[in-house]
């Protein structure tokens, strides 16, 4: 099954910047049996003890996060860039391997002690998925874990992450 999902992966070299290996899901989220079996393996370590919610950052978080979201019939919350929620928010500013970037979710969207679980495509430095995580920590709530498509293993991004549980489907 892993085989079948990393065939529907194409890298792209040299983007966004020179030196990046992309790893482009395009090809996976247009092929439905790809996409389902994507989103049930990314969903099935949780099925016994679900979180109570689900949050996915902008924008790739947002198609796996909903889709999981959906599989173990729980709400989603987006994070969004910065700028684009209407009401008070708390940030969290994050760089990238190839960058910075910064992060909002809105202050009344996850309730204090709420288990959450926060979903993305991939794992590169983990610097996103730290602002997620601290975001959620901001909310007062708890975090359930992390459930990504790739992990870049070469990147370390993981250890980030820790102490929390990391589940990643296709580990390059």
């Amino acid at each position: 099954m892993q085989e079948q999902l990393r065939s529907l992966v194409r890298d792209v070299p040299d983007f966004p910047s020179e030196g990046i290996l992309f790893r482009d899901i395009t090809p996976l989220l247009a092929n439905a049996a790809g996409l389902a079996l994507a989103v049930e393996m990314m969903a099935n370590p949780w099925r016994n003890n679900p979180p109570d919610l689900i949050v996915g950052a902008e924008s790739r978080g947002f198609i796996f996060g909903t889709a999981m979201a959906r599989a173990l019939n729980l709400g989603f919350v987006p994070i969004r860039k910065a700028g684009k929620l209407p009401t008070q928010v708390h940030q969290a500013t994050y760089e990238l391997e190839y960058g910075t970037d910064q992060l909002e979710v809105q202050v009344d969207a996850i309730q204090p002690g709420q288990q959450v679980l926060i979903v993305d495509d991939l794992i590169a430095t983990g610097g996103t998925l730290e602002a997620s995580r601290d975001l959620v920590q901001a909310t007062g709530a708890n975090i359930a874990g992390f459930s990504v498509l790739i992990e870049l293993d070469a990147l370390d991004g993981r250890t980030r992450l820790l102490p929390h549980m990391v589940h990643s489907v296709l580990r390059y």
